[in-house]
């Protein structure tokens, strides 16, 4: 195994965290902006798009964006959040930044819901990582076992420390 990748895995368990703050902080920021200009306006965008009771759902996807968003980065609910933030971003997709293409000739496409789907994809299959209130809280008591790409010995032994303590 090089050095750069020994070096850089001692780093992996972070990866969750990172994502799930990143995201998480992200989507805060979008649910912000849609509560300060008045979900109820997003409201009637999405009725105007042919969805049922605009306005409730307008104030729903605002308080999951700013909620969750929020619980993203103190690591609270983790994976029920990541899951739910997909619906929505899949919700997104389908009804609005779909029709502007994967990369869209003016202003964004999809691109960024689909980088959203994959970061909220890693917090819910990797957990929240530590630290976060889902572990302290005892929510989420394992952590994922890493393993050597290469199968070496010291992989192996890292590998297996990983698991008793996961299990611990």
């Amino acid at each position: 195994m090089s050095t750069l990748a020994r070096s850089l895995g001692r780093f992996a368990g972070l990866a969750p965290v990172a994502l799930r703050i990143i995201v998480g902080g992200m989507m805060f920021f979008h649910g912000l902006d849609k509560l300060t200009a008045g979900p109820s306006g997003f409201g009637q965008f999405l009725q105007s798009l042919g969805l049922p009771a605009g306005v409730a759902l307008g104030w729903a996807v605002t308080m999951l964006e700013l909620v969750g968003g929020a619980l993203l980065v103190v690591g609270l609910f983790s994976r029920v959040v990541a899951a739910l933030l997909i619906v929505d971003l899949i919700g997104a997709i389908n009804l609005v930044s779909g029709e502007a293409g994967l990369i869209a000739a003016e202003g964004v496409g999809y691109e960024r819901d689909l980088a959203y789907i994959a970061a909220f994809i890693g917090v819910l299959l990797l957990g929240p990582g530590r630290p976060s209130l889902d572990h302290a809280l005892g929510i989420e008591k394992h952590v994922p076992a890493l393993v050597s790409a290469e199968g070496s010995k010291e992989g192996s032994r890292a590998s297996l420390a990983d698991r008793r303590r996961a299990r611990a």
